[in-house]
This record gives C-alpha cells, sequence and structure tokens, in this order.
C-alpha cells in the first residue's frame, strides 16, 4: 500500500464527488481503512464493510494515481478478508451459496435459469406480475431494471455456438471468442453480432464449448476460491484453441481475464499460464482497430459514448469505440461531458447500492442531455442496462436510444451492403 496520500485520484472517485468530499469515502480514505485492518488497529468491522460496499470498483484512482497503487487488487484482498470473517444470516447465505457456488460455476445451469426466464415471458406470469406491482417490494431499483431487461432469446438461440464458429480460406487472425455467461444469455444478438463482424474483418474463429464464466462477480465479492476455479477453467478451455487473440465484448468479462495472473499468483504451476492467457486478451473495439472492416453507413445520427471502466481502467484499451464510430457514415460523434466517470452500473452495484448508483446516473443523463445525443453508445452489458434505466427514469425512449458498439457496427455494415438506410 504505497499511498501517499497525495490526494490525486479524488477527483476521479464518483462516491468522493457525490458525498461533497467524505474522505472516508475516497480512495485515499479506503485505502487508510485497509491499511488500518492489515496492521491490526481496527477490525474489519461492519464501518469498514460498508465502505469498500460502497467503492464501486470503477478504479479511476488508477491512472490518476502518481505512485501506481494498484487499488482494485488491494480491495479485492481485502474484501475477501471481510468474507472471511463475515457472519451472514440464513437467508443470506444461502442467496450467496446459489449465486456463487451453484449458479455461476456452471454455464448449464445459467442456460437453465435462461430457458426459466423466456418460459416467464411467453406465458401470462409477466404481465401479471407487472400488474400486480409485486417488483415494487423488491429493494433497490429492481421494478426498474425488470422493465429495461432485453426480451429473452429462444433458448436453442442463446445455448453456445459451435466448437468452430466462422472458418476463413486465409484468416488474417485466429481468433478465440469469449462468449461470456450473461452475454450469452441475455444479450444473445449482440454475441451473434460479434460473430458476424469478426467473419467479416477476415477472422477464423473458435469458440471453446468448455468456456466458463470468467469470475469477475466472486472477485469482486470476495469469493476468491470460486474465482480461481472458474480461471483455471477457462485458462485451460483457450489454450487448446492455440488462437492468436481471444476477444470480449464485455468490459467487465474482459478486465476479470486480464487479472487471472493477479488472481493466481501463489501458485506457481498456474501464475505463468494465466499471463499467455491474459496477453491474449481483448477487447472487439481493439481488434477492430487493427483490422480492416468494409465500409459502414448510418442515417444521419448523433452518437455520443458511455466507456465501460473495466475496458479503460483495467484493460487500457481507449479510444477503439471513438475510432470505430468516427468509420461509420452518417454518424457525428459528440464526446460525453466526464465520460470517464463511471456511469453507477458496476457490476450489481446498481442493485446493492441503488441510491449512490442513481446519483451517479443522474449525473450522466444530465450529460447526455447536453450534448444532445440520441444515441448512447456503450462497450459492456451492465453499462448498457444502467444507460437504458436512466433513458427510462427521465422519459426519453422516444427520443434516446443506447446500443452496445457492436450492435450499432454490424448494424451500419449490414445497411452498406444492402445500400439501404433506415
Amino acid at each position: 500500500m504505497n499511498c501517499t496520500r497525495c490526494g490525486f485520484c479524488l477527483p476521479s472517485c464518483p462516491t468522493y464527488i457525490k458525498t461533497g468530499g467524505n474522505e472516508a469515502s475516497s480512495p485515499r480514505g479506503r485505502i487508510a481503512l485497509m491499511k488500518a485492518v492489515a496492521d491490526g488497529k481496527k477490525e474489519p468491522d461492519e464501518e469498514v464493510e460498508a465502505q469498500l460496499n460502497e467503492c464501486l470498483g470503477c478504479r479511476a484512482c488508477e491512472p490518476a494515481c502518481p505512485s501506481g497503487v494498484n487499488y482494485g487488487h488491494i480491495l479485492e484482498q481485502a474484501r475477501a478478508v471481510i468474507q472471511e470473517h463475515k457472519r451472514y444470516s440464513v437467508p443470506v447465505r444461502v442467496l450467496r451459496k446459489t449465486v456463487f457456488q451453484w449458479l455461476f460455476l456452471d454455464r448449464r445451469r445459467m442456460e437453465t435459469v435462461h430457458r426459466m426466464r423466456w418460459m416467464y415471458e411467453k406465458t401470462p406470469v409477466q404481465k401479471l406480475m407487472q400488474k400486480s406491482g409485486a417488483f415494487r417490494l423488491l429493494p433497490g431499483e429492481a421494478a426498474l431494471m425488470e422493465r429495461i431487461m432485453p426480451e429473452a432469446a429462444p433458448p436453442k438461440q442463446a445455448l453456445r455456438p459451435p466448437v468452430l464458429a466462422v472458418r476463413q480460406q486465409q484468416p488474417l487472425k485466429k481468433v478465440a471468442f469469449f462468449d461470456g455467461c450473461l452475454m450469452s444469455t441475455m444479450f444473445t444478438e449482440t454475441n451473434q453480432n460479434t460473430l458476424y463482424l469478426l467473419e467479416k474483418s477476415g477472422c477464423e474463429v473458435v469458440v471453446p464449448d468448455t468456456q466458463q464464466c470468467c469470475g469477475a462477480l466472486h472477485a469482486h465479492a470476495g469469493e476468491a476460491d470460486g474465482a480461481k476455479k472458474l480461471a483455471k477453467t477457462n485458462i485451460e478451455a483457450f489454450e487448446q484453441t492455440e488462437a492468436d487473440f481471444i476477444v470480449t465484448n464485455a468490459g467487465g468479462c474482459g478486465a476479470g481475464l486480464k487479472e487471472y495472473p493477479f488472481l493466481l499468483k501463489e501458485e506457481p504451476e498456474w501464475c505463468e499460464r494465466a499471463k499467455v492467457f491474459s496477453e491474449k486478451v481483448g477487447d472487439i473495439s481493439t481488434l477492430l482497430a487493427e483490422l480492416e472492416l468494409p465500409p459502414m453507413k448510418l442515417d444521419a445520427e448523433l452518437v455520443t459514448y458511455q466507456p465501460s471502466c473495466h475496458l479503460e481502467n483495467v484493460m487500457k484499451e481507449k479510444g477503439n469505440v471513438e475510432a470505430l464510430l468516427r468509420r461509420i457514415e452518417g454518424v457525428t460523434y459528440a464526446a460525453m461531458p466526464d465520460k470517464e466517470q463511471c456511469c453507477g452500473s458496476a457490476g450489481i452495484y446498481n442493485l446493492v447500492q441503488p441510491r449512490m448508483a442513481m446519483k451517479i446516473l443522474d449525473k450522466k443523463m444530465a450529460d447526455v442531455r447536453h450534448v444532445q445525443a440520441s444515441v448512447i453508445v456503450t462497450s459492456n452489458p451492465g453499462c448498457l442496462l444502467q444507460m437504458k434505466a436512466g433513458i427510462e427514469r427521465e422519459g426519453l425512449a422516444d427520443s434516446v436510444k443506447a446500443v452496445h458498439i457492436v450492435d450499432l457496427a454490424a448494424e451500419a455494415l449490414k445497411q452498406a451492403e444492402s445500400g439501404v438506410t433506415t
């Protein structure tokens, strides 16, 4: 913890700003708390837990730090310590065990849950639930999030593609696609469009059928054992592909994959393999920036971009989404003020810390109004849902839409190929 308490991190921290400059809600304040726990001067009590839980984990403080403090690693280690000491109630223990030790450890279970959700939407149950107001009884913004969730794809479409998804006679690159547990079940169309763009870029694409969840959710929640288990499974799955590039279309997943060397640093037999793996991981926007896509075209649109914190602050991949937008004929790009500030999604933060998340989102929507954009582009599913929630809250659904960069680029490419714009 080589924090010099210089304060350069303060303007980059959303919670420090939104609490009016509360030192405990800043990166250096939280580091001081974590150091006190590590030195035995303070117990990992509810006060410490509350402050760490309030942190978005956006890691915007890291690029701002002149001392190179890796705040994200310190935060995850501290959360793991708290997890070891925490005594949860029976319902919470059951919930955590269900989520971390059952659901997210096996993709087949995720697909089963997806089938149940698809059936829920196709029967009168969903409308009855919405009309009854039952969702308003749930904590936080659960009712809002239920309204803006994408419609579940038919189960057959949501199943993982075949092991070899796209062949090319003379491929420019051999790419292995990390299709993600939530991306493949909740954002099936985005995954299909990802394969489409990679094919049009001249790539041969492999989709390993033994890959699992990236483990980021486990790592952020202090469930280190589950995160390590998933990391090892994914490393083995992608080693077999011998791919040049491991592509993701979700900033949060990509950052989770990039962190495997840190996660497995104490296991010599895995650490080097994790480094080789992580060096191949990159976002699809970065790969497309290296390759030549055919011309893209849309009707005139004023577009702004809400970056993924983990794509920029952890993966260190900046500017590629904006460059892709500028290549689309008909698109005018307008930079959002303070775009580097987190949108408030942060995994499940908007569900467990809804008041702070909505404060941050309100500022984002004010910035959207300022640039007068009709399209908000994102590069992460959580950011996409958060922007859709903001549009819903502000009553802007008739004039503004939020889309993933992959879906926008695929639409523009298809329209250019057909010679028709909408």
